[in-house]
């Protein structure tokens, strides 16, 4: 999914190639970018979908979203899975899945990152932070 074929000195002049690439004891984190100029939070942008700067710095995500839409996919899978919208705490919006049944998840249900990245389907996975409440 990502190239490394920049060098570091490419890196430090501007460009993104491979700044995503968690690295070291941050591999299972997730990294999303910000814009220097009016500071946008973005996953995996090039440019800034606010003010189209393309000075960006990478961070690292605390993990802590809450879905904002999910769906139940019955198509290529054995099994239904979800596929959820996750707003992160951070402010920028990742697709991903949602561990769980898939009837069980809904908009508004806080999520904690379990995985950077699912080695099948390479999109972040989520659990959930506490089972939801719920009247009927």
């Amino acid at each position: 999914m990502y190239h490394h074929s920049a060098n570091a000195a490419q890196q430090a002049a501007g460009s993104t190639t491979g700044v995503l690439e968690a690295q070291g004891p941050d591999r299972d984190a997730m990294l999303f970018q910000r814009c220097t100029w009016c500071g946008t939070a973005m996953y995996h942008r090039l440019l800034c979908p606010v003010c189209r700067g393309s000075d960006l710095y990478t961070e690292r995500s605390t993990g802590t979203g809450t879905v904002r839409h999910s769906t139940v996919v019955h198509r290529n899978t054995p099994a239904a899975r979800n596929v959820s919208l996750i707003e992160m705490a951070e402010g920028f919006v990742v697709r991903g899945r949602v561990m769980g049944p898939p009837i069980g998840i809904h908009s508004g249900d806080r999520v904690r990152l379990s995985t950077a990245e699912d080695p099948v389907r390479g999109e972040p996975v989520f659990h959930l932070v506490e089972e939801p409440c719920r009247a009927w």
